[in-house]
């Protein structure tokens, strides 16, 4: 859902792999192999990677692999962690001289990014493609959506996620599932392009918060027994 404001560095990786050799800190050599594995996931499928090949790329022993991640498998688990991470709001609502159309188009435009950056593991992460069925890459999305929405919320100044009524909480979730397959419809089948998709999610944002809400909390319920 697009609520990411920015790619923060572990995502935005450094184009530059220190020497092999070089002394790191544990965290940075961490990092260094995080952004190594990001670069190839968004290269190729999950399956034609190798371990080996993710150690050259981040210039590092085989064996710093699985003593910091483990397998191949926990490593790219780990890499679709910190791509869907999801930051503070790039401009929150208590800031004076902002509009909710502003907020909500900066929110979009910058998490359209982060997805066409990584759109590669993007892809493979929503449709299960990179592991097949994955227990671990659900439940990330999951709690990734949890947060977006609750940012949503915030950008479009309805209150906080914990504060905010269980329609709104539902009607954002269901905003964010709308536009993961707006992600789709434009990187895999190509019927949007990026201008096209964040349209669509700017007037859908403001929509869900409008009317689209509105009706939500107040719905016609006088052909109940007809729509059943």
């Amino acid at each position: 859902m697009p609520t990411r404001c920015y790619s923060p560095p572990s995502v935005a990786a450094a184009t530059t792999t220190p020497k092999r050799g070089a002394r790191l800190e544990p965290d940075e050599r961490r990092k260094q192999i995080l952004a190594a594995a990001r670069r190839l996931f968004n290269d190729r499928d999950y399956s034609a990677v190798s371990a080996d090949e993710i150690a050259a790329e981040a210039g590092v022993a085989r064996g710093l692999i699985n003593h910091y991640f483990g397998t191949k498998r926990e490593l790219y688990v780990e890499v679709v962690r910190e791509l869907v991470r999801v930051p503070p709001p790039p401009v929150p609502e208590y800031v004076q001289g902002t509009t909710p159309e502003q907020r909500v188009a900066v929110s979009v435009d910058n998490w359209l990014e982060m997805v066409w950056r990584n759109r590669e593991t993007w892809l493979a992460s929503v449709s299960g493609a990179g592991l097949g069925s994955e227990d671990q890459i659900g439940s990330i999305f999951e709690e990734a959506r949890e947060q977006a929405a609750a940012q949503m919320i915030a950008v479009l100044g309805l209150g906080t996620a914990t504060g905010a009524a269980p329609e709104v909480q539902a009607v954002f979730r269901a905003y964010s599932g709308m536009a993961e397959a707006a992600t789709v419809q434009w990187l895999k089948h190509g019927r949007l392009d990026r201008d096209q998709v964040a349209e669509l999610l700017n007037r859908t944002a403001l929509s869900f918060a409008g009317e689209i809400l509105e009706g939500v909390r107040n719905p016609n319920r006088t052909d109940k027994g007809a729509t059943r």
